[in-house]
């Protein structure tokens, strides 16, 4: 199955795949902000890093599925 047709557009399955991968960014970077966060409240014996490490990884999410939808528009 090729990758582009002839045209240059792309296969269905490589459309499909990046627009599936939305899909586990901003779960994926929300997750790794929570643990972040609960890390570094561990360390510093506080209580509220992790609502920090959720807040910031969620953004982080946004900004990557952005960057997915941007990138594949042009």
């Amino acid at each position: 199955m090729p990758l582009d047709d002839r045209d240059g557009k792309q296969s269905t399955a490589v459309t499909w795949a990046r627009y599936s991968q939305i899909a586990f960014i901003l779960p994926a970077a929300v997750v790794v902000g929570l643990l972040l966060g609960k890390l570094l409240d561990y360390w510093l014996h506080t209580h509220w890093l992790f609502l920090v490490g959720i807040i910031i990884g969620a953004i982080a999410g946004f900004v990557d599925i952005i960057r997915t939808i941007t990138r594949d528009k042009s």
